[in-house]
């Protein structure tokens, strides 16, 4: 070894002396060879049928393992299916949690990740306990679960960064959250293949990480290919690190640090990322490694091969390029100088590496048949089960014995080599709807029936829980309060409400923040903030840059990391810019780590009736549907919308909150216990009591029909009006139907698309409420024309429900009953 990389490796202690030096290497190239056979069985197992699909790390190994040494407790990790050694490397992930992941075992002790729920290479850690309250993130190595979708990890890598960067400023916050923070000295750490840098998610990221000035680590992965396509199709340079270059720091203005390392080369990978680890920890600079050389052995997935876009000069290249063999080589060929005499010595012999590829080889082989041998015990344990009940019934005095001999021979075949519960459920409930056409009734028929809603409603929570907070601070268990008011209060513009509510929300939770466009120096375009960021601080009431996915992913980050985080969005339409954010990550992270983690985010806009085709959407349908594990709350008014803030901020669920974009000067009560009172998610409210018809509506449109209740009245028509106020969960004490049993009629107002959220409460209220057992004639929906609102106010008139739409709509109802 020569005396440059002496002084390298004292200075940076990497190690102190030969005997430390030399176990951290062969435990390094051990932990390589285990991880590369992972991914070299784990693929066999999905061609032999044994799992769905397979995407796998190998040829990153050496890079993740530089990574995985400054990797601390209390640091977070943002990455993306490739990352199995860096996981295996901090302890969090062993060779048998990653096959029952690909076997898709929904036991949470042995698939602690996801419980199954996850596709493989999709990893993450449990920041919560069993209760669903946070655990102790400090003292541990903390993974935010994956997203499959391209760059989809990179805007929560802004929030849990940002995080650090709060904690070391409010220092208030020390004592009170002391389980997510070290006096802000986390680092957050990206990985993204070089491929998805294409996106616009990753530059999104990137520039408002130079501009925020964080603690990130973010790793290029770069083996020059996404998929089939090489990066000469990607990037506009060669060389992604000349791609970045406008984002290097300078003496003149900030930025990020920007590094290219060849990813074979061990010394100069752990080299890079001591130093990149202490400029992101200590001085808050956000760091880009760019890893260059890398290959992929096995090519993308499963689903293809590589050889088809590869040419055989390149195929070669990647074997005689390949990391682990370049480790090898230079673990052979190393030198270490233990005295000025240059005295020296070896790492190791061949021997010794062909021992460890051989007990690598083992170990993985064995660890792959218990997760194997684990997967199958409790399908084999209800195959048999279902097996008895099916023998108890051909030992009664049953015609039908041979075709469920046939059935059971059928079931021991298919599950012989290859068992799923599906499987076995299928054909029970295939026996139990055949024997459901025999005359005579006999007890096994009846157990057969009994143990299989029974064991499916079992099985069925281990794919369909924990959508939702489970916690005790569930949003849905918070009971209302009302807003008091005594003999002094005045009426005031609805802004006001929100301004005085949120004022005293900032000053009730010290770790409550709001940011978004235009929320911090003019207080949001509306002045619903207005003069708080003066009263409470940039850190606390800030703006942002016109970025609305990595507001989102700043949100996200935060809440993980047990700050209470509002974003604000500035109209409802520009949800359309996050969607993606919030549905493939926020609204889903509950469940697909089946309780492990939260983001309690709480998401402000505002919306419906502004006149102009991209100012006045109501896309609720849309929202709806793509954000199932979000809340969605429509209040009518502002005091309302308070309510809402105060019950959220008191539960753990992520939520989205959309304000009436007309209401903000329309006079309202100033209540007297800011900040306390509550409005109740889930719960609708009778606005207006009536007999004859049941108008059913939210928002905006609740003053239309409230308009049109007082002109039908004059008909001596008595209408029932109710505000549905959350969307998502929607009215959990069936209030509705309760109306339908007085009055008989069931009219929807909705300015969304005709069949948007209109469908989605009939669907409510007729299936789940069984509403229509109440109905003497067909319900009826009123809703937007199916083109967005153009400009104007005859333009908005013409294309949502006005108040002569409804009063028209109820006459025809009442004299026609349509």
């Amino acid at each position: 070894m020569n005396n440059k990389n002496k002084k390298y490796i004292d200075k940076e202690k990497i190690y102190f002396d030969f005997d430390s030096f030399q176990k951290m290497v062969l435990n390094d190239y051990r932990l390589a060879r285990i991880s590369r056979e992972t991914s070299m069985l784990a693929r066999k197992e999905v061609l032999n049928g044994r799992a769905k699909f397979g995407i796998f790390g190998d040829g990153k190994e050496i890079p993740q393992l530089a990574m995985s040494k400054v990797f601390k407790n209390g640091d977070y990790r943002s990455g993306y299916y490739r990352d199995q050694t860096f996981m295996m490397a901090i302890g969090v992930l062993t060779v048998k949690n990653f096959f029952s992941q690909l076997y898709a075992h929904s036991d949470l002790k042995e698939e602690p990740i996801s419980s199954g729920r996850m596709m493989t290479s999709h990893f993450g850690t449990r920041f919560l306990n069993e209760n669903g309250n946070w655990k102790n993130l400090i003292k541990q190595k903390n993974s935010s679960a994956d997203v499959s979708s391209s760059a989809a990890q990179m805007p929560r890598l802004l929030g849990l960064a940002q995080a650090s960067k709060i904690y070391k400023e409010l220092k208030n916050l020390k004592k009170t959250h002391k389980i997510f923070s070290r006096d802000g000295n986390e680092v957050a750490f990206g990985t993204i293949g070089n491929a998805s840098i294409s996106e616009g998610l990753f530059w999104e990221t990137l520039n408002a990480a130079s501009v925020l000035q964080i603690p990130i680590i973010l790793s290029i992965w770069d083996d020059e290919y996404g998929i089939s396509v090489p990066n000469k199709y990607q990037f506009s340079k060669k060389n992604i690190s000349d791609l970045l270059s406008g984002f290097h720091r300078n003496k003149r203005e900030k930025g990020v640090e920007i590094v290219s390392v060849n990813g074979s080369n061990y010394i100069d990978l752990t080299k890079i990322y001591i130093k990149a680890d202490k400029i992101a920890r200590y001085e808050h600079i956000p760091v880009i490694i760019h890893v260059t050389n890398l290959t992929q052995p096995q090519g993308h997935s499963t689903s293809s091969s590589h050889e088809r876009y590869k040419s055989k000069k390149r195929l070669e290249w990647e074997i005689n390029n390949d990391g682990i063999k370049k480790f090898r080589d230079w673990i052979l060929n190393f030198r270490f100088k233990i005295n000025q005499k240059d005295s020296c010595k070896r790492i190791t012999n061949i021997d010794v590496l062909n021992k460890i590829d051989i007990e690598a080889k083992e170990y993985v082989k064995n660890e792959k048949e218990k997760a194997w041998e684990a997967f199958k015990k409790p399908i084999n344990k209800i195959k048999n089960e279902v097996v008895n009940i099916l023998h108890k019934i051909q030992n009664s005095n049953c015609k039908e014995k041979k075709w469920i001999q046939k059935y059971i021979q059928e079931l021991h075949n298919k599950t012989k080599n290859y068992p799923t519960k599906k499987l076995i459920f299928s054909i029970a409930r295939k026996i139990e709807y055949l024997l459901s056409e025999v005359k005579y009734r006999f007890y096994p028929k009846d157990s057969l029936i009994e143990w299989i809603q029974k064991k499916y409603n079992e099985e069925q929570k281990n794919y369909s829980s924990h959508l939702y907070s489970f916690s005790e601070k569930s949003s849905m268990k918070i009971t209302e309060v009302f807003p008091l008011y005594n003999k002094n209060t005045y009426e005031v513009d609805g802004r006001i409400i929100l301004r005085e509510n949120f004022d005293k929300l900032l000053e009730l939770h010290p770790d409550l923040l709001i940011f978004g466009e235009d929320v911090g120096k003019i207080g949001d375009v509306n002045q619903g903030l207005e003069g708080l960021q003066k009263k409470y601080g940039e850190i606390r009431v800030f703006d942002t840059g016109v970025r609305e996915s990595t507001i989102i992913g700043q949100g996200i980050g935060l809440a993980m990391r047990g700050l209470r985080p509002i974003v604000e969005i500035q109209y409802v339409d520009y949800i359309l810019y996050a969607l993606q954010i919030m549905s493939d990550d926020l609204a889903c992270l509950q469940y697909r780590t089946k309780g492990g983690q939260k983001a309690p985010v709480i998401i402000r806009t505002r919306g419906h009736r502004l006149e102009g085709i991209w100012h006045s959407g109501s896309p609720m349908g849309g929202i709806i549907n793509y954000l199932r594990g979000i809340l969605v709350l429509v209040p009518r008014n502002m005091v309302k919308a308070a309510g809402f803030y105060n019950t959220l901020l008191s539960g753990d669920d992520p939520a989205l909150v959309i304000e009436c974009l007309n209401g903000y000067r329309i006079k309202e009560k100033l209540p007297v216990n800011l900040g306390l009172f509550r409005t109740p998610v889930g719960i609708v409210e009778i606005t207006r009591k009536g007999k004859d018809i049941t108008m059913v509506t939210y928002g905006s449109t609740w003053r239309i029909v409230n308009e049109a209740a007082k002109e039908l009245s004059k008909m001596n028509i008595d209408s029932e009006i109710i505000d549905i106020q959350s969307l998502l969960p929607f009215d959990l004490q069936k209030d509705i139907v309760k109306s339908l049993q007085k009055t008989n009629r069931l009219l929807i107002i909705d300015e969304d698309v005709p069949g948007g959220a209109s469908a989605y409460i009939l669907q409510k209220i007729l299936e789940e409420q069984n509403g229509y057992y109440y109905l003497d004639c067909p319900p009826v929906t009123i809703t937007a024309k199916e083109h967005r609102p153009p400009y104007g106010s005859d333009g908005d008139y013409f294309s949502k429900p006005s108040v002569e739409n409804v009063v028209e709509k109820v006459l025809k109802i009442m004299h026609d009953g349509y």
